[in-house]
């Protein structure tokens, strides 16, 4: 078996490459082409965590994969990340065990570039400002993959702590080489922004309808608790990874989606498209400049499937793991 650690994922993980692998990973998925049943898991309520299990094949990246992965909420603001993860990969023709690959940096990577792909099906082709909310590591995702798909000028973030969201300005724009700033507020990031990335961990919503501009596009991956409030939702063209992931009951599905359904502020049929079927051009995208655009993700294996392929892809061409025996 090869055992790929953090740091070699980190390297071996192209965020272009991803980004293309997951519109076709969605695709099957949508399409019902990828198997990819709904996750299971473990609550640990001493601790305000969970442990899931996300199994899935997706036949476009030829894998099979399966991925453990906890989520602590007490971790937010520690040396410890929210979400750990390990990800099992098998031989999709034998089922032989094959792979054992770090899935935290997998899951980091693949949420921000989902999103991105999200952008890239929905945002205005001149989106330039970008508003991220939050400052950890799904912060740095996104904007990292952000800037692959628009032409992103200027990035303002905000947080809980605006020092955390200065420093962390100052490092992206280090990094990606554009204008950056701390906001001492969630509605000074968005107002004017063409694109909003919600990456909170807690709290009031980050993303309200009253700070939002006339054409944004809006992606949101907090797993517990509201980020949008119920007006964006009825006012935005809502699209997901899939309906039955959106709308699994909680803790797999949303309440960002689920709530606003329960109170009969929207329907079922509000949720207009799933990514998938934007790819393949089975549904339409934006059809006006000043539509707002959602894109709420709950996270699918099929992302973590066609993430893992591109690692094991270029961990064998460059000779690059630790091979185990079991």
């Amino acid at each position: 078996m090869l055992v790929l650690t953090s740091a070699q994922v980190e390297e071996l993980l192209d965020i272009d490459e991803l980004i293309d692998a997951l519109a076709a990973a969605m695709a099957d998925l949508s399409a019902g082409r990828a198997s990819v049943p709904d996750r299971i898991g473990a609550v640990v309520p001493d601790h305000d965590g969970v442990l899931a299990a996300m199994p899935g094949y997706v036949p476009s990246a030829r894998t099979l994969v399966a991925k453990i992965v906890t989520l602590f909420h007490r971790n937010a603001g520690t040396d410890l990340p929210t979400h750990q993860a390990v990800i099992v990969a098998c031989d999709p023709e034998t089922g032989r065990p094959a792979a054992l690959l770090d899935g935290t940096v997998i899951t980091a990577v693949r949420t921000g570039a989902a999103s991105a792909l999200s952008a890239r099906l929905l945002a205005r082709p001149d989106a330039a400002v970008l508003a991220i909310l939050g400052t950890g590591v799904q912060a740095r995702s996104h904007a990292r993959a952000m800037c692959r798909v628009r032409p992103i000028r200027e990035i303002r973030v905000a947080g809980r702590e605006p020092a955390r969201a200065a420093a962390l300005a100052t490092e992206l724009g280090a990094e990606l080489g554009v204008a950056a700033r701390g906001t001492a507020s969630y509605a000074e990031a968005l107002d004017g922004a063409d694109i909003a990335c919600g990456t909170t961990a807690e709290g009031e919503p980050a993303i309200q309808r009253a700070w939002l501009t006339p054409g944004m596009h809006v992606t949101s991956v907090r797993a517990v608790g509201r980020e949008i409030d119920d007006a964006t939702v009825a006012d935005a063209l809502v699209c997901v990874e899939t309906r039955r992931a959106a709308l699994a009951p909680f803790p797999a599905g949303t309440v960002d989606l689920l709530e606003p359904i329960r109170d009969g502020v929207i329907g079922e049929e509000h949720l207009h498209a799933e990514l998938g079927e934007l790819v393949e051009g089975t549904r339409p995208g934006r059809t006006a400049d000043d539509q707002i655009t959602l894109y709420k993700s709950v996270g699918v294996a099929a992302q973590d499937a066609a993430a893992a392929a591109l690692v094991l892809r270029a961990a064998r061409a460059r000779g690059v793991g630790t091979e185990v025996p079991l």
